[in-house]
């Protein structure tokens, strides 16, 4: 007897297993992942690594056998206790290993082991960024990218077998022995059959008959030597062809201010969450381009590595960097060309007299261009929170008339996270 085994998956069932458990096991991954953020390890996100979960995140339901009643007959392996005919007594509930029985250590109550995953950093930042979205993204212009894909490009006379294209291939073949007149198998088998027939009963009237047959017959035969059934002329491959893949063009402005007001303490939040938002960006879109903009009284575009990393003092004037963005925005980035995004990060202290004239840039001029403009205020820690700033409230009264302006407030790191998925959460497309 053969067995066939005709599952579609008989081979890579360890696999789908893996899938189905990293599956369960999303919820609590993303719990552990957002917990390292807010335990201070977010220079680590994006390095990939192990995160630990409960066993109990895998539980799922399943069915046992219920052996309280029924027949049934069993067959053991042999031992120095028991002897046939012995009736083996049911262990008490709980009592077995799978019960809730004492932990190690004989400690009752003991913990059960968690599962350990060791995510690559792929799989990290998918579990990590996995509901995250830069909002509204508006195609403006299609701008060409060095992605390539490959893309079905008609037929060809020539090409791999793998790529033989048969519906196309036996239709040409059918309409080029039509046009040739082959003869058909049927019609060579019923002169052979006439022939044979005549053959046995031979006849003097019948003998021009039976050798207009064979000539018939050596005719056919040796039109279908000549018109094949197949002939390469007939042979039709699909082909294949790279095409640039089309992607829109967004940038993203991170605005910071590093004034004399700004504490190490309000400055190194501010750096996480443009450390956070920059990995995010960088796993999530392939043709957003940055531009980092610090400012205290006079601002400055910079590289990365400055922006976070060198240190600056002095006053605060908040549109030196607005006026700097609107610069870089006209010149390298025009707003029918890009998807423009801003990040702003502040303690809120601004001049008095700059901040009637930064509402009115915000207003006027940059939300006309943006998609989106996020603004985050660092305020003090603890319990010992001010109240609103002066530029908060000058934000707000804009962030009221124009929704594309979102603000939020950090007191501490643990904020961080939930604050930027508030910020970048993705938007139902009926919100």
């Amino acid at each position: 007897m053969d067995i066939i085994d005709r599952r579609p998956n008989p081979h890579g069932k360890n696999i789908e297993n893996r899938r189905r458990v990293l599956n369960r096991a999303r919820d609590a991954v993303q719990r552990a992942a957002r917990d390292a953020v807010a335990s201070g390890k977010l220079r680590e996100v994006g390095n990939g690594g192990a995160i630990s979960i409960p066993s109990d995140a895998l539980h799922e339901p399943s069915l046992h056998r219920v052996f309280s009643s029924g027949v049934r007959d069993v067959v053991l392996s042999g031992n120095k206790v028991f002897s046939p005919g012995d009736r083996l007594q049911r262990p008490p509930a709980g009592s077995g290993r799978g019960g809730a029985g004492p932990g190690e250590g004989g400690e009752e109550g003991g913990a059960e082991d968690n599962f350990r995953f060791v995510l690559t950093r792929d799989e990290f930042l998918d579990v990590f960024f996995d509901d995250l979205e830069l909002p509204d993204l508006v195609k403006r212009q299609i701008a060409t990218t060095d992605t390539m894909s490959v893309t079905r490009a008609g037929l060809s006379s020539d090409g791999s077998p793998s790529q033989l294209d048969l519906g196309r291939t036996m239709r040409h073949s059918m309409a080029r022995r039509i046009g040739l007149r082959r003869p058909k198998p049927d019609l060579v088998a019923e002169l052979e059959a006439r022939i044979t027939a005549l053959e046995a009963h031979p006849a003097a009237e019948q003998s021009e008959t039976l050798a207009a047959l064979k000539a018939e017959l050596v005719v056919a035969l040796r039109r279908m030597n000549r018109v094949p059934w197949i002939d390469p002329v007939d042979l039709r491959y699909r082909r294949f062809s790279m095409t640039p893949t089309p992607s829109t063009r967004a940038v993203m402005f991170c605005l910071m201010d590093v004034s004399g007001s700004m504490t190490e303490r309000m400055k190194d939040l501010a750096k996480q969450f443009f450390l956070l938002l920059h990995v995010f960006l960088e796993r999530r879109y392939k043709r957003v381009e940055l531009v980092f903009i610090r400012h205290a009284e006079v601002a400055e575009e910079v590289d990365e590595d400055t922006f976070f990393h060198d240190p600056r003092t002095g006053g605060t004037v908040v549109s030196s960097a607005l006026v700097e963005m609107l610069r870089v925005q006209r010149e390298r980035h025009p707003a029918e060309s890009w998807n423009i995004y801003v990040a702003q990060a502040s303690d809120g202290d601004n001049s008095g007299a700059d901040t009637p004239k930064s509402c009115a840039l915000l207003r006027d001029q940059i939300l006309k261009l943006v998609q989106y403009y996020a603004y985050i205020e660092i305020v003090g820690s603890g319990a010992v929170i001010r109240g609103e700033t002066d530029l908060w409230r000058g934000y707000k009264t804009v962030a009221e008339i124009d929704d594309r302006l979102t603000m939020r407030q950090v007191a501490d790191k643990r904020d961080i996270f939930p604050v930027f998925r508030d910020l970048f959460a993705r938007r139902s497309e009926t919100a």
